[in-house]
């Protein structure tokens, strides 16, 4: 898809599994970078200017459009980054809700009247568009995602620069035209794609373009971190949502039929490449080899297969040196004293789920994001001692508990230091109106919702003066 006319390279994309070409988008450099930052900052005027109804309309065309086009992304989805086609079909219909959620939130985009204690003086407090929005999107949910990165930004009448992922840029590109054919307007919706060598300049100079005032970006806490310090250079403010190790609680007196089945999902869901995905399973002493015994016979019917030609519920991960990572972590776990309880060699990019038992602290596999079809499971010996393994991390964006005492629950929950927490349900939950976002290394700020609103408007105060005004001087 050439977006901009003067754009001659190039770059391509192939399918993790086969090799073969599975998109060519343009390659743009710094200079084709900051003019799409330029033509955003030209369309806002006329863009943050347009009434909410007028706005909502637009957004919801946009997501009349998506679901129309469907099987373009789908089929573009799985072939850039080797997914399934149900995790794909989720992502369409979760990215189609967001927008629909954005376009509804259109007029809820409030103020308030403070009282002043200054006679005659009337104080609105105003939310205003921040300017020009760039958001970085990633690979691993990518309509989802990419969508997420604009959709609000646009609800709150900014304009939009959408980095796309160097892994799925079609996808991401699918997305735009959709924007664009709803017909938001010149400039409104901008995608920057980009080879993956000259990723690193093309953010820089998108974060130093002056008429970007909001960032958000999800991805590595890596990453994160460059992102934030570049931005705060500028004063910039920054919406992060990075890396997470989720702790998924199983408590003595849980359902284990259930917790079983929510920690297979959480666990392999898109084979574990979810920054919600469930990496350590944290079950009490005394039933733990029952759980353990029921989680194994479940993951076991979770086959492997290349998604092109089954429907089997594992496809394959992005690339080769996630095959490695999982793989070294897997081994020095082993190595240190850990079970393997599933597992199996990969084939290429096919990597069969893994379930480590007995993993402690000093583990590498306890600690380190594996993003990738591999769970620890960690055994504690009482709640109190299941809170504390599950704080033992530098994440902090999702959790589960599972126990039938729901007062038991909300109690544990409270404990736990992350930006979400589900009792008796996966780690991995979204919806487009919820606060999502994370704490410590996972991040900071919101998407979704009312949130996603404090995120992209400037909050103003302006007074209106009603009575003569009587000074000191």
């Amino acid at each position: 898809m050439n977006i901009a006319a003067n754009v001659t390279t190039r770059f391509e994309r192939r399918n993790p599994l086969s090799g073969e070409v599975a998109s060519i988008v343009d390659a743009f450099t710094t200079l084709d970078a900051i003019a799409a930052a330029d033509r955003a900052a030209l369309a806002l005027p006329a863009w943050s200017a347009l009434g909410p109804t007028a706005r909502r309309a637009k957004l919801s065309a946009a997501a009349d459009l998506m679901a129309a086009r469907s099987d373009a992304f789908i089929e573009t989805m799985m072939s850039e980054t080797g997914a399934t086609e149900g995790w794909a079909r989720f992502n369409l219909m979760l990215a189609v809700g967001l927008v629909r959620e954005a376009a509804a939130l259109t007029t809820q985009i409030g103020g308030e009247v403070i009282p002043s204690d200054k006679p005659g003086c009337l104080a609105l407090s105003v939310r205003e568009p921040a300017g020009v929005v760039l958001g970085i999107a990633p690979w691993n949910a990518p309509i989802i995602l990419g969508t997420r990165a604009i959709a609000t930004p646009l609800a709150c009448g900014n304009t939009v620069v959408l980095k796309a992922s160097e892994l799925c840029p079609h996808t991401h590109a699918l997305i735009a035209s959709c924007f664009n054919d709803a017909g938001l307007g010149d400039g409104v919706v901008n995608l920057v794609t980009n080879a993956p060598e000259d990723a690193a300049e093309v953010v820089g100079a998108l974060i130093d373009h002056p008429a970007v005032r909001r960032v958000n970006f999800t991805g590595s806490t890596k990453v994160g971190r460059i992102i934030a310090k570049r931005a705060a250079e500028h004063l910039k403010p920054v919406l992060l949502e990075l890396g997470g190790k989720a702790p998924f609680i199983v408590l003595d007196d849980a359902d284990l039929d259930e917790a079983v089945k929510a920690a297979a999902f959480g666990a392999f869901m898109n084979q574990g490449q979810i920054c919600m995905s469930t990496e350590r399973i944290i079950v009490a002493d005394a039933i733990a080899d029952t759980f353990v015994e029921k989680f194994q016979a479940k993951v076991a019917t979770l086959a492997v297969g290349d998604p092109r030609g089954s429907a089997t519920p594992l496809g394959a991960v992005i690339d080769l040196k996630t095959v490695e990572h999982v793989t070294q972590l897997v081994d020095e776990a082993i190595a240190s004293g850990a079970v393997l309880i599933n597992g199996g060699q990969a084939t290429g990019v096919l990597m069969p789920a893994h379930v480590v038992d007995q993993v402690t602290p000093t583990m590498r596999l306890f600690s380190e994001e594996s993003f990738g079809p591999v769970v620890a499971v960690v055994r504690a010996r009482d709640e109190a001692h299941a809170v504390e393994l599950a704080n033992d991390t530098e994440y902090g964006l999702s959790a589960a508990v599972f126990t039938r005492d729901i007062t038991r629950g909300l109690r544990v929950a409270k404990q736990i230091r992350s930006g979400i927490c589900h009792i008796n349900g996966p780690t991995v939950h979204d919806e487009p109106q919820m606060p999502f976002g994370g704490v410590k290394n996972s991040g900071y700020g919101r998407f979704g919702g009312k949130a996603g609103i404090d995120a992209f408007t400037e909050l103003r105060w302006i007074t209106i003066e009603t009575q003569p005004g009587h000074y000191p001087i």
